[in-house]
C-alpha cells in the first residue's frame, strides 16, 4: 500500500513509518526538517511540509493522490512561537478530510483522551474537534487514543520522566500520586499496522492492564538508568508555578517545555483510559523498559535535559552581561582599543561589540534562532581571543582574566550546540 505518514520525523512517527516500510509498504513522510531522518530511513519517502500552512483542501490534494492511507502522528502540546494548536491539530486535518472524499484512503489519527481535567485546553478541544469531524466524515478510519508511549527514545514528558529519575539525592515530584497508565512505542506501531491491513477500525483507546502513580513510573525509569532507590518528596502544585510560568514563556519562544501549563493540568488527574475492549495487547511500562536496556548515553541525557535550560539561559545572561556592562561606562570600556585607534573609532567599535554581544544575549532565547546564535557565539568569541592576543596579550595575565574566562564560555557553547536539537 501506498500510505502517508504526517509527523513522521517525531517519537513516534518516526517508529510507525519503519514498522510500515518493513511491512512491504511505500511509505512517505512528512516533517518540517526531514533532512536528517533522509539520512536515517533512506528507504522512506520523506518530503518537507508545515501543517500549520495546509489548512485548505487544495494544499492536500497532490499528497493524496494514490494514497490508500494516511496516518496522522503529529501533534503539538501548546501554542508557542513554533506551534499553531488550531492550525495544526484541527484546521489542517479538516483540509484533509475534504480532500479526502474522493480518493477515501483509510485514516488513522493519533489522538489522545480528551475528556477531564485538560478536557477545555486547547491542545484537546483541537484535538476532539479534529476527531469528531473524522467520525462524522464517512472516511475509513481508526481513531487511536494511547496512553503515555515509552519508548527506546524519549520526547516530551518521557524524556522529562528520565531527568527527574536522574534528580541526585532525592526525587522531588508534583502530583507524585496521580495515576498514570503507559504502553510502548511499538504496541502504537502494531495498532497502526493492523489498521493498514484492514483490521481495526473505530475508535480505540489503546494502554497496558497496569495502572501506576508518577512516583512508581519514576522510580522504575530510576531502576532502568542503574541508580539507587531516592526518596519521594511530593511538592505542592504552587510551589511549581514559577517553573510553569518560565515553561510557558519558552514556549512562546519556541522551546518545547513538558514543564508547560499544558502538561501539568493533564497530569493534574493523571493519564487514563476509557478501557474500551479493542482486542489490542499492550506492554507494560516494566517490560517495555527492560525491553530496551539503557546505556550510559541515557544517564547523560537524563543528567543533560534538566541542565539544557540552565545553560541557555546562563550563555544568554552572560552575553546580554557582557553587552550591556560596557555601555554605562563607554569611556572606560573603550581605553583597550585607544592605542590603536583614535578616541571616536574606539568608541564606535566598543559600542558595537556590545550591540554584537546583546544581539547574540537575546537571540539564544528564541529557539529558531538559537543555533545560529550558538554559532555566533562561539565566531565572536574566537575573534576575541584572537584580537586580545594580538593586540594586548597582556589581558591573559590579567588578575581579573577577560580573556580565560572566554574559554569557559565556549566550552559551554559547544555543549549547547551538542544538546540544541529535540528529536
Amino acid at each position: 500500500m501506498n500510505i502517508l505518514i504526517l509527523g513522521a520525523t517525531g517519537f513516534i512517527g518516526s517508529v510507525v513509518a519503519a514498522r510500515l516500510a518493513a511491512d512491504g509498504h511505500a511509505v512517505t513522510g512528512l516533517g518540517r526538517n526531514p533532512a536528517r531522518a533522509r539520512l536515517k530511513q533512506p528507504a522512506i519517502d520523506w518530503r518537507r511540509a508545515d501543517l500549520s500552512r495546509m489548512t485548505k483542501p487544495e494544499d492536500w490534494e497532490n499528497l493524496l493522490k494514490d494514497r490508500h492511507a494516511v496516518v496522522n502522528c503529529a501533534g503539538a502540546l501548546q501554542d508557542g512561537l513554533s506551534d499553531d494548536l488550531a492550525a495544526t491539530q484541527a484546521d489542517a486535518m479538516l483540509a484533509l478530510y475534504a480532500a479526502a472524499k474522493r480518493p477515501r484512503p483509510l485514516i488513522v489519527q493519533i489522538s489522545a483522551r480528551t475528556a477531564g481535567a485538560a478536557g477545555a485546553l486547547p491542545f484537546l478541544t483541537t484535538k476532539r474537534r479534529a476527531d469528531e469531524a473524522l467520525a462524522a466524515s464517512g472516511l475509513p478510519h481508526l481513531i487511536l487514543r494511547p496512553a503515555l508511549v515509552l519508548g527506546r527514545n524519549a520526547h516530551g514528558g518521557s524524556s522529562l520522566l528520565r531527568a527527574l529519575a536522574a534528580f541526585p539525592l532525592a526525587l522531588p515530584l508534583v502530583h507524585a500520586e496521580s495515576p498514570v497508565e503507559t504502553l510502548s512505542v511499538d504496541d502504537v506501531a502494531e495498532a497502526v499496522s493492523r489498521a493498514v491491513a484492514g483490521d481495526l477500525r473505530g475508535d480505540i483507546d489503546l494502554a497496558a492492564g497496569e495502572v501506576l502513580t508518577l512516583a512508581e513510573l519514576v522510580g522504575l525509569h530510576r531502576q532502568w538508568l542503574g541508580l539507587p532507590p531516592a526518596r519521594v518528596f511530593s511538592l505542592a502544585p504552587w510551589l511549581t508555578r514559577p517553573v510553569t510560568w518560565l515553561a510557558d514563556m519558552a514556549g512562546l519562544l519556541g522551546w518545547r517545555s513538558p514543564l508547560r501549563s499544558t502538561a501539568m493540568t493533564v497530569m493534574s488527574e493523571g493519564i487514563r483510559s476509557a478501557k474500551r475492549e479493542s482486542g489490542l495487547g499492550a506492554t507494560s511500562a516494566a517490560a517495555t523498559l527492560a525491553a530496551n536496556p539503557s546505556g550510559v548515553q541515557d544517564l547523560w541525557f537524563a543528567w543533560l535535559y534538566l541542565l539544557k535550560p540552565l545553560i541557555i539561559s546562563g550563555l544568554s545572561a552572560f552575553w546580554l552581561l557582557s553587552g550591556l556592562i560596557p555601555l554605562l561606562s563607554m569611556e572606560r570600556a573603550s581605553t583597550h582599543f585607544l592605542p590603536f585607534m583614535p578616541e571616536a573609532a574606539a568608541t564606535a567599535l566598543t559600542l558595537e561589540t556590545c550591540l554584537i554581544d546583546v544581539a547574540l544575549g537575546a537571540a539564544v532565547l528564541v529557539r529558531p534562532l538559537a543555533r545560529r546564535a550558538l554559532l555566533g557565539m562561539l565566531a565572536v568569541s574566537l575573534a576575541y581571543l584572537a584580537g586580545g592576543s594580538l593586540l594586548e596579550p597582556a589581558l591573559w595575565l590579567d588578575p581579573l582574566g577577560p580573556l580565560v574566562k572566554v574559554l569557559p564560555s565556549v566550552l559551554l557553547t559547544l555543549t549547547a550546540l551538542a544538546t540544541l536539537d529535540e528529536r
